[in-house]
């Protein structure tokens, strides 16, 4: 870690170490089980997972508390699942694609998860992946999301290991496609509470 990087870590956590971690690899951000929950709790599932970006298995792990069968895998080994799994290159399926992808790679893991999941992709966005003409041309208009859940609780994402404290500014959402309902995006909240729950 460059000694640019070790000085932002100072600071409370922002969107864009997130996009240097995951650039370097070995520095990540675990996903709050909280979030995870949020998801499983408001979106139904059937099949399996894959959890194709799986860091330590912060989200693995809450899908296997609900029952899910799981397959867990990561470009890197970060001491969870199957490792050196490159995602974007792979033709591995599954029922169900669920991860918090790189941020530098979000467009790239729409569009493979669209390929490779046979019911249901959930993704962990920012909310402002709605924005930008190139999306709107190559996503949006071609396979709109089914659901996007919207986050009134804002997710703090603190690199592995680190205190946590401080607040998140970005807001997120998870989008979701239903393979079986493309053709029209409905906009939900949801309901909040999680992360008092669960945080």
């Amino acid at each position: 870690m460059s000694e640019k990087q070790k000085a932002l870590f100072v600071t409370a956590p922002q969107p864009t170490l997130k996009r240097v971690a995951d650039l370097e690899g070995p520095d990540f951000y675990p996903t709050p089980a909280w979030a995870t929950r949020a998801l499983i709790e408001n979106e139904t599932f059937e099949g399996d997972v894959w959890e194709c970006a799986c860091g330590n298995g912060a989200m693995s792990d809450q899908f296997k508390e609900y029952g899910y069968e799981v397959h867990s895998s990561d470009l890197y080994d970060r001491g969870y699942g199957e490792k050196d799994c490159d995602f974007l290159n792979s033709n591995k399926t599954a029922s169900n694609i669920v991860t918090n992808p790189p941020f530098h790679s979000a467009e790239e893991f729409v569009h493979k998860g669209l390929e490779l999941a046979q019911n249901k992709l959930a993704l962990l966005l920012r909310l402002a992946f709605l924005e930008g003409g190139k999306r709107q041309a190559n996503i949006f208009n071609v396979y709109p999301p089914t659901r996007v859940w919207v986050f009134s609780e804002r997710i703090t994402f603190y690199p592995a290991g680190s205190v946590r404290k401080g607040s998140g500014t970005t807001a997120y959402a998870w989008f979701v496609w239903d393979k079986n309902h493309l053709g029209k995006s409905e906009l939900k909240w949801l309901p909040t509470g999680y992360k008092k729950r669960f945080g």
